[in-house]
């Protein structure tokens, strides 16, 4: 069974009127029926009730790779650079929001001497952290808040801090966290799926990977500061002994990953978890209907079974002629995330007899020709029991840090800190996530054999690996090759010269109108992306106004 962290309202008014209560320092007597700092805060149970709430605000499933080149289901103004500023924002507020909360359990826990309420206290610290990752993905430098705020504070007034420095701030929170938070492997229910040690060093390899890599490609002075410290917490946890892939079910246990069997897997790191009956979830209903449709930019990224880029002379990739060709002789990971036309699967709205997928059916969404597979449970009462918000019965959980990721990170930290990786390195990290599918090893040999480049096979394996995970526009943003890649055309499947031209829907004039020079769909084109801008999104234009109209200054974002 599963652990769900679930946070009962009744939770909600009585946090709220411990914060309350603590503005009301002239007060001598306690009420004997209301919750205060000076009846709340005394036990480790009380803390681990305050630690919980910091766990809602843990992402959803969503469709967070719409925002990028690698998936569509309808135009994204992030993706297609036609954002525009608004005046609030949700990841703005929600974050600032936690923020709060994790600051007054820090506070109140700051001189604790029992272990058990260090450990939550610890908790705050990673999760401050992750609120304000939430932040600098979106919007880079932002105010670091340390207290619980109060009406009339002038720190409400903060100014921005550089993403440099928030980083940095953050990282301290991950070291002050991981000193207190338990090992994973030492857990047991009710706590697991708490965040733990190994969480804290995962997230502060993530950020420093971000950091540095964001500094390199843009010349700025402390890249390899961080990309030092981007390898060795990615290597704590790999020496840790805690974490493995999943493995558990054999061929295909890539995909099986991403529902309900690889669940508390030893992959896993930290997760947005679910319970039937308790919190569910209705991802592959809402993959199925809204669509989470790979693009063509994903499906040719995949190496074929030697290992070479499809586009190398030496390719055994079998081309696009028929429905399934592109399919045929490539990583495995390329099906075990979309689905080969033709296949027979159990999915949604048909639990028990297999449908065979194509484009248009049973998926409704059909603008790239591609369909997913990936998150596509076979949970046969899920399957058949509709779209019901949080009383859904899918109850797979959502990988939010798993172990290749961090895999991934030391590889690309120790390429990028010095232009080069060894094949031991390699060996460590890579050749690990590609022995799962039986994928050739990447070497350095094989690289300079076939006029390779390897930061760009390192990351492709990134993108492979975490594709549709939500990974794709922050790496494209750090890399700096947002501005390259992203204006380019969304395209989908090869239509004509293939057997997809007399396919019924694709037969139609609005789709053999609407292809390239060499035949391949266009799913969306006139997309563009402002390097002066769109690195970066607007700050909400209200928080600016606000520090205006009481003097202070919030500054904007460049170019919005």
């Amino acid at each position: 069974m599963k652990t769900q962290h679930k946070f009962l309202p009744a939770l909600f008014p009585a946090l709220a009127l411990v914060a309350l209560a603590s503005c009301k320092r002239d007060l001598n007597l306690v009420s004997e029926d209301t919750i205060s700092d000076a009846t709340f805060w005394q036990t480790p149970a009380e803390f681990e009730l305050a630690a919980n709430t910091l766990y809602n605000g843990l992402d959803r499933f969503g469709f967070d790779d719409c925002q990028s080149d690698i998936a569509f289901n309808f135009p994204n103004s992030i993706s297609n650079g036609s954002y525009l500023p608004t005046q609030t924002q949700g990841q703005w507020t929600t974050s600032y929001d936690y923020i709060r909360d994790c600051n007054k359990i820090i506070a109140e826990g700051a001189t604790a001497t029992d272990t058990a309420i260090k450990r939550y206290v610890g908790e705050a610290y990673f999760f401050r952290a992750w609120y304000y990752w939430k932040l600098i993905e979106s919007f880079g430098g932002v105010p670091i808040i340390t207290k619980v705020l109060n009406t009339g504070d002038t720190a409400l007034y903060t100014p921005r801090s550089t993403q440099s420095q928030v980083v940095d701030f953050m990282l301290g929170d991950l070291t002050a966290a991981a000193a207190v938070l338990p090992l994973q492997s030492d857990l047991s229910d009710p706590d697991i799926g708490r965040v733990t040690k190994g969480s804290a060093e995962a997230l502060a390899a993530r950020l420093a990977l971000y950091e540095g890599t964001w500094e390199k490609f843009r010349a700025e002075p402390n890249a390899s500061h961080y990309l030092s410290l981007a390898q060795a917490s990615a290597q704590a946890v790999m020496n840790s002994g805690v974490y493995a892939l999943y493995t558990g079910s054999g061929y295909n246990s890539y995909r099986y990953n991403f529902i309900e069997a690889g669940d508390d897997s030893r992959e896993c790191i930290l997760d947005r978890r679910y319970a039937r009956n308790i919190l569910g979830q209705s991802y592959p209903y809402d993959c199925d209907g809204t669509g989470y449709n790979p693009t063509r930019k994903l499906a040719d990224l995949y190496l074929d079974t030697t290992g070479l880029p499809i586009t190398n002379a030496a390719s055994v990739f079998e081309g696009y002629a028929t429905y399934t060709s592109e399919y045929m002789m490539r990583d495995p990971r390329m099906t075990q995330t979309m689905t080969i036309p033709g296949t027979l699967t159990n999915r949604v709205f048909y639990p028990v007899t297999k449908v065979a997928n194509w484009p248009d059916h049973p998926q409704r969404n059909f603008n790239t020709g591609y369909i997913l597979y990936k998150y596509m449970s076979e949970d046969p009462v899920a399957n058949n029991s509709g779209q019901n918000g949080d009383a859904s019965l899918f109850d797979f959980d959502r990988h939010l840090i798993r172990y290749a990721e961090v895999l991934l990170i030391y590889a690309e930290a120790t390429f990028e800190l010095n232009d080069a990786i060894s094949d031991a390195d390699l060996d460590l990290s890579i050749n690990v996530i590609r022995d799962r599918v039986s994928m050739p090893h990447l070497t350095n040999a094989f690289v300079t054999a076939h006029g390779l480049d390897m930061e760009t096979e390192i990351r492709r394996e990134r993108t492979v690996e975490l594709a549709l995970e939500g990974f794709r526009w922050d790496d494209v943003r750090r890399w700096k090759t947002a501005e390259v890649e992203m204006p380019e055309d969304v395209r989908g499947i090869k239509i004509k010269g293939t057997e997809w031209q007399t396919y019924p829907l694709y037969s139609q004039p609005a789709y053999q109108n609407n292809t390239d020079a060499n035949g391949f769909m266009i799913t969306e084109t006139n997309r563009k992306f402002d390097p002066n801008k769109d690195y970066l999104l607007p700050l909400p234009t209200q928080e600016v106004a606000l520090y205006t109209a009481n003097g202070f200054t919030l500054a904007q974002n460049p170019g919005w």
